[in-house]
């Protein structure tokens, strides 16, 4: 079985003990590709690490996290471009916006979000989006911007029906479906249900949202089987064919 983990933060210090046995219980699982999406300059480090130890599982991609945006947006807008200019990265990520935590910085989320989307069509990578109680925001900037060169994944997707369609009516995307797909009353499944499988990749967002039997726990790319699992269920297919048509999906947009 070939499984791609199309977000995860393998990087994250709460792997610090037991990052590569961690990495290589998922990769005897099935989760062979791990796709790590950038938070801000902090992170680059760690994450080439990982793609020096591990050239043919893990890639990076490069991009300014929105919850990292704030006084000095423009020195880490900076870094990213440069880093963007100067190797090959799988797509420009994870950006967009979050106003749950704080407001405070709506307009340089804006700014940043917008310029690391004009970056991406430029290099012609896909872009990796983070939403979080900002959807109308996300939406109306990107409804703005897009045109054929415009294609990525929208991570975490938690949305409605009506935003899904919205999403996938650009064109070249799809919806990072995660942990929240197997929470009993998320409602996510009915959305999934009506979409095709065609319209999904699948993710962990590891070391966060944690799928059940693991919820509240430290999530690994490992858990991507269940996620698998509950697609396999909702859409009645074999895992094998969950599998199979994800990675399919996975790989047209991302370039490994």
């Amino acid at each position: 079985m070939h499984l791609i983990d199309t977000h995860t933060h393998l990087y994250s210090e709460k792997f610090e003990e037991d990052r590569e046995e961690r990495i290589e219980a998922a990769i005897e699982a099935g989760v062979q590709q791990f796709f790590m999406p950038n938070i801000d300059s902090s992170s680059i480090t760690g994450m080439k690490a990982l793609e020096h130890k591990y050239p043919k599982n893990c890639f990076a991609m490069m991009g300014l996290h929105p919850c990292s945006v704030n006084e000095n947006v423009e020195q880490e807008l900076e870094v990213v471009e440069r880093e963007l200019r100067a190797r090959k990265y799988i797509a420009v990520g994870e950006i967009g916006m979050d106003l749950y935590w704080d407001k405070k910085f709506k307009s340089e989320q804006e700014m940043a979000f917008r310029k690391q989307i004009e970056w991406a069509k430029e290099l012609n990578l896909p872009i990796d989006i983070h939403c979080r109680e900002a959807f109308d925001e996300i939406l109306a900037i990107m409804d703005e911007l897009n045109d054929e060169s415009m294609k990525g994944v929208f991570h975490c997707f938690t949305g409605s029906l009506e935003q899904a369609r919205h999403i996938l009516g650009y064109g070249d995307f799809k919806l990072g479906i995660g942990g929240v797909v197997t929470f009993k009353n998320s409602g996510l499944d009915q959305v999934v249900k009506e979409l095709s499988i065609e319209d999904i990749v699948l993710e962990t967002d590891a070391p966060y949202l944690a799928p059940t039997p693991y919820r509240g726990k430290r999530n690994e790319s490992l858990y991507l089987r269940n996620i698998a699992d509950k697609i396999s269920d909702i859409f009645e297919i074999p895992i094998q064919t969950v599998a199979e048509q994800t990675t399919k999906n996975a790989l047209q947009l991302f370039h490994p």
